[in-house]
């Protein structure tokens, strides 16, 4: 199931085709090296666990959401003043990413956050699933 989870696209990791394939593809594609929101997606026998960097950003600033085996996560941008800066490699603009995760329970996922990680964990369908779900952050 782990090939369900994430594609990945090497060849966008030369910042040559970087640029032609953002070009091309519109941002469609995700990049390796500009992801705005760095996860990491672990697979047991009964659930996926993403663990999501989302530094700065409250509970109430991000978003969840399953629908269509597509887990939505997203963020507002944070305020952050930009006077006297000399340099800002910071983002802190509105950020989102899509994971296709099939076989969710959907009404069974959980979302924490602590220490500026958001982890989510999406049981395995065992049965039936009742459709799409929001999910709230504990």
């Amino acid at each position: 199931m782990a090939n369900d989870v994430l594609m990945t696209n090497d060849w966008l990791a030369d910042p040559f085709f970087d640029a032609l394939g953002r070009r091309f593809f519109g941002g469609v594609l995700p990049s390796t090296g500009d992801a705005g929101l760095p996860t990491d997606i672990t697979e047991s026998a009964d659930a996926y666990v993403l663990k999501i960097n989302v530094p700065g950003r409250d509970k109430q600033d991000i978003w969840l959401n399953y629908q269509d085996n597509v887990l939505t996560v997203g963020a507002k941008a944070t305020e952050d003043d930009a006077a006297g800066a000399v340099l800002r490699e910071r983002k802190t603009d509105r950020v989102s990413r899509g994971f296709r995760i099939p076989n969710v329970a959907a009404q069974d996922i959980t979302a924490t956050l602590a220490l500026g990680v958001l982890t989510v964990t999406l049981p395995k369908l065992t049965g039936s699933s009742t459709g799409d779900h929001h999910i709230d952050i504990q």
